[in-house]
């Protein structure tokens, strides 16, 4: 078993390599990865998807990291839409499990105009950009793991999607290791443990 770090260092070559980008190997199956972890390491995965876009920007020009952060997202959404106040003050005054369904709605998630895939999908380019999703154990339960990367896969057809998942991906996901998402993923996961 692979240390974190072993891990870490092993996503650069993987992400920087022709086969990678041009999905070849993968069985004509859409481009999508998981980079899962233990929910401990969260700041230090963030750190080095932060650490990898940076670098990569400096050393290469044919390829761009293109970071996501769900939580943020939903949050930036939710502010456009002159709902953020409401929402927290609706949270406040009938607590969490009050807000999931109106968020959601808002969002459209899982619609066919989904908010959040929508914005990740838009301005993409298929030539250069890698995606890098983060944020996935922040924005639960509202987003579940397994919802954008599904909404994805019609709509992203040739460029690398990572989402890095604080918990366990063995064909299904298990959010913070325990919270068992959807046994239907169609993703490879990017670094053996």
């Amino acid at each position: 078993m692979k240390t974190l770090n072993q891990r870490l260092d092993l996503i650069k070559p993987k992400i920087l390599s022709p086969e990678f980008r041009s999905g070849r190997g993968l069985g004509n199956e859409i481009n999508f990865w998981i980079f899962d972890y233990a929910p401990e390491d969260e700041m230090a995965v963030r750190a080095h998807a932060a650490y990898l876009r940076q670098s990569i920007a400096a050393e290469r020009d044919d390829i761009c990291i293109v970071m996501y952060d769900l939580f943020d997202l939903m949050v930036e959404a939710l502010e456009g839409k002159g709902y953020l106040d409401r929402v927290l003050t609706m949270e406040k005054d009938k607590g969490s499990a009050a807000v999931l369904n109106p968020i959601r709605k808002t969002l459209r998630l899982t619609l066919d105009d989904d908010i959040i895939v929508n914005r990740i999908c838009e301005g993409l380019n298929p030539d250069t950009d890698i995606v890098f999703i983060l944020g996935v154990g922040k924005s639960y339960p509202i987003i579940r793991s397994h919802t954008v990367p599904n909404n994805l896969h019609s709509r992203i057809d040739r460029n690398p999607v990572v989402m890095f998942f604080p918990g366990v991906y063995e064909s299904e996901l298990r959010l913070f290791g325990e919270i068992t998402d959807d046994n239907y993923y169609r993703a490879f996961r990017l670094i053996e443990r």
